[in-house]
């Protein structure tokens, strides 16, 4: 039987380029194709690295489609990077059900550690991290957020949200309302040339937002009870 080949999990830049590392740069040049959550995006980065790879389109809520022809060629003994548009993948991005079906065919799966909003925010926001419970992108119905968030009203970590900024008034108010004027950090454009890291009491950041930043995704750290 021939050998499989390996399922490379690649953390890439979440805004600036600068941030690729150098294993990931050369997994990238190796690999025998590159399954990625946005093939536009993935081509940005080859181009800054002088790269040219196949490409294999694989996004929510299709990825599953893409499944059987990544499978296929990992079982040829082709090595496949899987990248998402930034970050890591499988942390609230594509990648879960691939790297599942990899593991359970028997196919290695190795992590190319890299960039990553969560920790990078995590690690400037200046509270609590010895212990966090990360909630990746809340429900975007009102209601369907109150009740997620009376879930954890009691919790002591630090509580961690991905939010899409056009939700981040509506998510304030029933944070509000739910857990109260806690401290918390917002991070915006963490890399990027507008990159800002926003403090304050969540009655207060939305006074500190305009609405030209209501743009965009953003990562939200509150402190826990």
């Amino acid at each position: 039987m021939s050998q499989k080949g390996r399922l490379f999990v690649v953390s890439t830049p979440i805004g600036n380029l600068e941030d690729i590392t150098q294993r990931a740069r050369r997994v990238l040049s190796e690999v025998e194709a590159i399954a990625c959550e946005d093939t536009r995006q993935t081509v940005k980065l080859l181009n800054s690295l002088g790269l040219k790879k196949r490409l294999i389109s694989y996004f929510q809520p299709r990825e599953r489609q893409k499944i059987p022809l990544i499978i296929s060629l990992l079982e040829q003994g082709r090595d496949v990077a899987l990248v998402s548009d930034a970050g890591t993948p499988g942390i609230s991005d594509p990648g879960f059900p691939l790297i599942r079906t990899a593991i359970d065919r028997g196919i290695q799966v190795i992590p190319i550690p890299g960039p990553s909003a969560l920790t990078a925010a995590l690690s400037v926001a200046g509270l609590p991290t010895h212990r966090v419970l990360f909630l990746g992108f809340p429900p975007p119905k009102r209601m369907a957020l109150k009740n997620f968030l009376l879930k954890i009203v009691e919790e002591e970590a630090t509580l961690v949200f991905f939010l899409p900024m056009r939700k981040f008034k509506q998510f304030i108010e029933v944070a509000l309302e739910v857990l109260g004027p806690r401290e918390a950090v917002l991070a915006r454009e963490i890399t990027k040339v507008h990159e800002e890291f926003i403090r304050g009491k969540l009655d207060n950041l939305t006074l500190k937002i305009t609405e030209d930043r209501l743009k965009g995704e953003a990562t939200l750290i509150i402190k826990g009870k």
